[in-house]
């Protein structure tokens, strides 16, 4: 199998979690307004935007990916680099909700920055095929 014919599909499945999220972002910020606060419900919404957008990012990214004619194993690694730094990215969010203090930094924000690296990795890895092919 071609890793743009699976992770695709793994981005799409992805979504689904990102709207329940979504679902639940909702009941708590109409509903159990009270249980989240103020610095977890902002980290909850960063988490969670983060996540559907790119998400999408991952989409196009696997379309674009043949075109840069890298092999099939250097596909899967960037493929996977990309997914593994959008769920680190968005996760860390998360992470922080759990764990973090207001104004102080924690394994989520770290995470979450490592995730920013991977993403970058995978576009620079994309980007730099896509001119070696024009």
């Amino acid at each position: 199998m071609e890793s743009t014919e699976v992770l695709p599909i793994v981005s799409l499945l992805s979504i689904v979690t990102v709207e329940f999220g979504g679902h639940a972002l909702l009941r708590f910020i109409t509903t159990d307004r009270d249980k989240l606060g103020e610095l977890r419900e902002r980290f909850f919404r960063a988490g969670h935007a983060h996540a559907g957008v790119l998400l999408m990012l991952t989409l196009v990214y696997f379309l674009y990916l043949p075109r840069a004619r890298y092999s099939d194993g250097l596909e899967w690694t960037f493929g996977a680099i990309l997914l593994a730094g959008v769920l680190a990215q968005s996760g860390g969010f998360f992470v922080h909700l759990g764990i973090g203090q207001a104004g102080a930094r924690s394994f989520g924000t770290t995470l979450t920055r490592v995730g920013a690296l991977l993403i970058a990795v995978a576009l620079i890895a994309l980007s730099a095929g896509l001119i070696r092919e024009l």
